[in-house]
Order: C-alpha cells, then structure tokens, then sequence
C-alpha cells in the first residue's frame, strides 16, 4: 500500500501564453510519518520522435510532510525553445508531472498539451518561423493520465515483493521431473499390459469364432464326406461281389457246356 497518495491536481493558469509558467495545485494524503522529502517534478516533452529533447522544467522538494490531507502549489518555468526542434513548438505535445520519494517515483500524471496561434490567420497560414508572442497553450487538463508505481518506503514491511517467498520445503518435496518420468513408466507399463491383455481376447475370439464357424456346417460337411465315402466303398463292394457273382456265373456255365460237350461225343451214333 501507497503511503502517500494523489488526492487531486488542477491546472491554475489554463490556456495561458507559450512563455507563461506552469502552476498546479496538488491534493495529497500522507498515512504516516516520512523521514524524507517528496521531490516533485514537471517534464515537458519537445519531440514525440525522441527523447533527446525532453526537458525538466522544474523540480520542487516538500517537507516535512505532516499525517494528513496536504494541498501546496507548484510553479514551473515554461520550455526552453532552443531544445524544441522547429517544426515541433507548434502542435500538440505532453507534459508529464511526477513524484519520487528517496529517487523512487510512485506516481506520474501525463497531459496534453496543444500550442497554437491565438489568431485564425496565423493558424491557417503559420509562418516559416513561429512567433512565439503569439502562440498559447491549452493544457487538456479533464483528461489526464496517471500511472501509480509501487515503491519502497520507509519500512521494509512496505518494500513490493520483488522476489517469490522462500519455501524450505519445496526440497524436501520430491522432483517433478523425476516424478514424472516414473508416471510416464507406470503408463506406457499399463498401456503395454491392456494392449497384451487386448491382442489375447482377440485372438481367443478369433479362434472361438472359427470354431463356431466351423462348427455345425463343417462338421455336416465331414459327416456328409464320411457318408459319402463309405456310400462309394459300399458301391464298389457291391459291384465286385456282382462281379463276382457273374464271373463264377459264368465259370459255372462254362463247366456246364463242357460236360454236355462230352456227353454230346460219348453220345453220337456210330456208323455201322
């Protein structure tokens, strides 16, 4: 927290000439006692192409600052135009009034700042080289900006934490790198299982599916094979037996005609 913080600032003079000084009227709490002075500071920006031309105006330091709410008025030389470049008196540019404690600024208010000619004339048609005893300022003092910087005061208490806390037992704490590594094992070892564990049951399926595949039908087409089969040797035992059959048939006939042969010739007539 602030120990010193912008209540307020009004521009006293405003517009006023190019050459006329600048006057504020600053508004500001002190929360508690302050061993140094506050240095308050007014800028003015010459160039808004580099910072070679800004300029310090004036500086003022106040104190000792009492607890409370504080009001003084701050008065600032105007610009030197020697480090204003030419082309750039004219136009708008910023002034930037800020606040250091012990060399640390805590707060900065920037505003615009517009220098033109008081005239039409002139505005419309500016000469080569400007006329200074005719050129006013407008401070656009409704629109400030202000940036707030968190310092150290007086107390280490009130120092801005610049590092992170110590936290001695972050060491006992085991490494995250190793710890993850080991997760990493422990997973791609579980990961390798279930695959296993998957191309297993896989392959049980597969088997179990051919057999159920194979199962009535294949084995209907090894009855009906085996059927066949003995379909064929009864058929070709039948026929050889039928063979068989006629073949002693036959032999039968032929003993037949051979004994009536003989009895043919024993039985012939004979000549007389």
């Amino acid at each position: 927290m602030s120990v010193v913080s912008l209540l307020g600032v009004k521009v006293l003079n405003n517009p006023a000439p190019f050459d006329a000084k600048y006057q504020f009227e600053i508004t500001f709490e002190c929360l508690e006692p302050l061993q140094k002075d506050l240095e308050w500071k007014l800028t003015y920006v010459g160039s808004a192409t580099s910072s070679e031309h800004d300029q310090e105006l004036d500086s003022l330091l106040v104190g000792p600052i009492p607890v409370g709410v504080n009001k003084f008025i701050f008065e600032a030389d105007s610009p030197d135009l020697k480090r204003i470049p030419t082309s750039e008196i004219l136009g708008v540019t910023v002034i930037l009034l800020s606040c250091s404690y012990d060399d640390r600024e805590f707060v900065r208010v920037g505003y615009y700042v517009n220098n033109e000619y008081d005239t039409d004339e002139l505005n419309d048609d500016p000469p080569a080289k400007p006329i200074i005893e005719k050129v006013r300022r407008h401070v656009l003092a409704e629109k400030p900006r202000v940036t707030r910087f968190a310092i150290k005061w007086d107390s280490e208490d009130s120092a801005p934490a610049e590092y992170p806390p110590e936290q001695p037992e972050a060491d006992v704490v085991e490494d995250d790198g190793t710890a993850y590594g080991a997760e990493e094992e422990e997973l791609e070892i579980a990961e390798a299982e279930a695959t296993e564990g998957v191309n297993e049951e896989a392959e049980d399926e597969e088997m179990a599916g051919a057999e159920d595949t194979a199962g009535p039908s294949a084995a209907k087409a090894q009855d009906e094979e085996s059927e066949a089969g003995s379909e064929d040797l009864e058929a070709e035992s039948s026929g050889s037996e039928e063979e068989e059959i006629e073949e002693e048939e036959g032999e039968g006939d032929a003993d037949e005609d051979m004994e009536m042969g003989d009895d043919g010739e024993t039985a012939a007539p004979t000549e007389g």
